[in-house]
């Protein structure tokens, strides 16, 4: 008998915890704690302790699927490949949708775009931040000229007041609260803004109950008192800002002041007076943590930059203990943005509208030219497009994600694929979304190959391969290289080993162009790491804001703006997604974990004691949730912890889909779907 442990990175939240995959006789058989891990110094969420499970389950994908007779039926390599290098040389650039997925490792994102822009010609190529942190990239970037986090967690640690906004931290990213439960432990205060009395905001001095869709005109009033305070730090403003001028007529307005700004979000005016108190008390020892709360909205991008603006004013950046800080939904959401996977950026975050960074990346890779001058579509309009116009799309090829499940309006989604002349899935289980494949091709996961991960706080850290995958499956980069050869194009993609793939990378990527595997033998390194003897960069923007103008923040007007479907008389309540502990976005990985699906076997609708006392509504019963969209049932989970007119649904569960009820309008500059509002109402389910 041989045991062994094989350290590496969790593959579940952005927050990046390392643990010890134990392995025995050649599988994967627990995990165990590795004291030394930066981020959660051998602590571990029960998705660590228990989330290793779906590795070797007999679900797994482990040859080749091709559709006959209306069936997909295994097939060899050679088929799949010889049916997918046909197809794919049927369709014109314009006519391809290609998804990469934040699950993925830095060199799958890297490899999928490439493939993309190299082999099929388009400029179609998007994962899944659009689905979840997009605007904090969009904001961040029109604000700061970056769209990371500014800090590490270790500065959660010590800030003063933590400042939580759309983020249940304590579910949603268990290690990274842990960091602000030791902030709380030296005397920090901390405030939580969130409709649901969650298990964050039980931990919080302060909870804010605010209204969904609020939250610009609770920042806007937090600031228009800010100035009128002359709490400002002028010095930071004078000298490294630009637009505060309109940035002060707009939350000068009355309808900012303390007493509207209450009505509006339906919250105590005590409570926004307790907050200014504390963010004057605590100037320049203030961080401010979100995520998707607040980026899930048609106003997800300006939320973001209101944010930013409140930290600029008070001098909040560049500074420890202080900051920006986006908690990603999932593991790799910003390496994914930083490799590229995204229709408007190269790797490096090089625009495609810049005709000089096309040819700069053209000539790395060797090529004539690469999709520039226009950006292409967003996964909503990508869905969009397959469901109204496939005659405009009509080839699809899917990396790692399941949009039947994660995607809003599923109905809608399930046409969209239903519509796609050709859809190619890479996954490691068959999916709600495979199951319109013409093509399935089984990846492999995070346990089953070498490669790195970029966590919340810009951390890049390896994963390290601990078995072999199951059956015929390869690693995802291999299987891309495989039908580039099949196509023609293998001579751009000559990758031997994963660190081969990163290097070529770092190569193009000036925020990664330091970082080495042997580098990361460590504990990781935080981006920009621009050369091999830089030990990285904690804290970002410290002398300057590089890329914008002057190398100052840009500040400006944001209003509020009404969410884009609001209560009426036949649907007077608003709905809010989102995760929990137990599981993570589709399931399809976490619900095969036997203890975790034990913990929370199914979906559950949190509704008012008031609400269900009008409805007439008891715990545990049954309703049936319904939107313009479409309806689910669901057991109501009767509770006091979420604010009057609104429910609260998870959305990992098959079988009970919030998505079926959510609403695909979305952000005009992200095009993030509006998941966290939307009105709807319940009924009594039929005897």
């Amino acid at each position: 008998m041989e045991i062994k442990f094989v350290t590496t990175t969790c593959p579940y939240c952005g927050s990046g915890c390392s643990f010890n995959l134990v392995v025995k006789d050649g599988k994967i058989i627990d995990t165990q704690p590795c004291q030394r891990g930066p981020v959660n110094e051998g602590k571990l969420c029960p998705k660590g302790v228990f989330g290793f499970e779906f590795i070797n389950s007999p679900d797994r994908l482990t040859t080749p699927l091709v559709r006959k007779n209306g069936e997909l039926v295994p097939a060899s390599w050679d088929e799949a490949l010889a049916v997918i290098a046909e197809n794919f040389a049927k369709y014109q650039p314009d006519e391809f949708a290609v998804i990469s997925s934040a699950r993925c490792c830095n060199e799958d994102n890297y490899a999928m775009q490439k493939f993309a822009r190299i082999v099929l010609k388009t400029a179609n190529i998007d994962h899944c931040a659009r689905l979840c942190h997009a605007p904090t990239v969009a904001g961040l970037a029109k604000v700061f000229g970056s769209g990371a986090s500014t800090n590490s967690f270790d500065d959660l640690a010590i800030a003063d007041l933590v400042f939580i906004i759309g983020s249940n931290n304590f579910e949603a990213h268990p290690l990274a609260a842990r960091r602000i439960m030791q902030a709380k432990e030296k005397g920090a205060h901390i405030i939580v803004c969130d409709p649901r009395r969650t298990p964050t905001a039980k931990q919080a001095e302060l909870h804010i109950q605010h209204r969904p869709g609020t939250d610009i005109q609770l920042l806007n009033c937090l600031m228009k008192n800010i100035i009128e305070n002359d709490w400002i730090d002028h010095e930071f403003v004078e000298n490294r800002t630009l637009g505060y001028d309109d940035l002060k007529a707009c939350v000068a307005q009355d309808k900012y002041s303390i007493e509207n700004t209450a009505k509006i979000c339906g919250i105590p005016e005590e409570s926004i007076k307790q907050a200014l108190q504390w963010l004057h008390e605590c100037q320049h020892k203030t961080a401010f943590v979100h995520c998707l709360g607040i980026t899930q909205h048609t106003v997800g991008v300006d939320n973001v930059r209101s944010i930013a603006f409140i930290q600029t004013l008070l001098g909040n950046i560049g500074k420890p203990g202080c900051g920006v800080n986006a908690l990603r939904g999932q593991n790799n959401v910003q390496g994914s943005c930083d490799m590229g996977a995204l229709p408007n950026v190269y790797a490096g975050y090089f625009s495609v509208m810049n005709p000089d960074l096309a040819k700069k990346v053209a000539d790395y890779w060797g090529v004539e030219s690469v999709p520039q001058g226009q950006i292409g579509l967003h996964i909503p309009e990508m869905l969009d497009t397959l469901y109204e116009h496939p005659d405009k799309v009509k080839c699809m090829y899917l990396m790692g994600e399941n949009p039947v499940i994660s995607d809003p309006n599923s109905k809608m989604v399930e046409q969209a694929m239903e519509n796609c002349e050709f859809l190619v899935v890479q996954d490691i289980f068959e999916t709600e979304t495979s199951r319109y494949a013409d093509v399935v091709l089984p990846g492999s996961c995070y346990a089953e190959e070498d490669g790195t991960q970029t966590n919340a706080e810009r951390r890049v850290q390896r994963f390290r391969k601990a078995q072999d995958a199951p059956g015929e499956s390869k690693l995802d980069w291999q299987i891309m290289k495989m039908i580039a050869e099949k196509m023609g194009y293998g001579q751009y993609f000559q990758w031997e080993t994963s660190e081969d793939v990163f290097n070529e990378m770092r190569g193009i990527t000036p925020q990664y162009a330091g970082i080495t595997y042997a580098k990361l033998e460590g504990d990781g390194i935080q981006w920009p790491c621009p050369t091999e003897d830089h030990p990285g960069t904690a804290i970002l923007h410290i002398n300057e804001f590089a890329g914008m103008p002057e190398g100052k923040a840009a500040l400006e007007a944001v209003e509020h703006r009404e969410p884009a479907e609001v209560v009426d008389e036949e649907y007077p309540i608003w709905l809010t997604t989102g995760a929990t502990i137990w599981h993570w976005p589709s399931g399809s990985m976490t619900r095969r974990c036997e203890q975790l699906d034990k913990d929370a076997p199914t979906a559950w609708l949190e509704i008012n004691v008031k609400d269900a006392e009008k409805y007439g509504v008891k715990d545990g019963e049954v309703v049936v949730l319904y939107s313009r969209r479409g309806e689910v049932e669901v057991a109501a989970r009767v509770i006091p912890d979420i604010k009057e007119g609104v429910f609260f649904m998870p959305f990992h569960f098959t079988e009970a889909r919030a998505n079926l009820v959510t609403n695909t309008a979305y952000d005009p500059v992200s095009k993030t779907p509006e998941f966290k509002v939307c009105a709807v109402n319940i009924r009594k389910k039929e005897a």
